[in-house]
């Protein structure tokens, strides 16, 4: 007959002395002085800003919308182009996007008026056939208030 083996179980072992906390009543007076000091003199806060945050679009803020789709040299919406807007008359995108699957693209900007253009990034992009895709050319965009502006970017051959 055959014997059956017994399976060794591992024991957990709990150490006391280890999951003991500090009371909350004993960290009182260390930090209430720390705290009268901070609100008395906020000069004395290590962490103070010397200049405000920049400012970011939050959810209720006003915005305008720049609006786009990518067309190639068939007619046809195109995937995965990268887009980049940047704020003339800037040098650097300050947005970089992707065309979706109906190759749209979307970016909300500041309200205010100013002008933005938007390119595409083509490196690497090539037709079915082997051939590399070229922008027409960059569009220019302009924004007054909080409105949508919709706008089309061209690939050819």
């Amino acid at each position: 007959m055959w014997k059956r083996k017994r399976k060794c179980r591992a024991r957990t072992v709990k150490n006391k002395s280890a999951s003991r906390a500090v009371p909350s009543s004993r960290l009182i007076p260390f930090f209430l002085p720390l705290l009268f000091l901070l609100t008395v003199f906020p000069c004395l806060q290590p962490f103070a800003a010397a200049s405000p945050p920049p400012q970011k679009l939050k959810p209720n803020d006003r915005y305008a919308l720049i609006f786009g789709t990518v067309w190639g040299p068939d007619d046809r919406a195109v995937y995965g182009i990268k887009v980049f807007i940047r704020r003339l008359p800037g040098k650097k995108p300050k947005w970089e996007l992707t065309s979706d699957h109906a190759g749209e693209f979307a970016q909300r900007v500041p309200v205010g008026e100013a002008d933005y253009l938007v390119s595409a990034d083509l490196k690497g992009v090539k037709t079915a056939d082997g051939q590399p895709l070229h922008l027409v050319q960059p569009v220019t965009v302009h924004v007054e208030y909080d409105e949508r502006v919709d706008m089309s970017l061209h690939l050819t051959r």
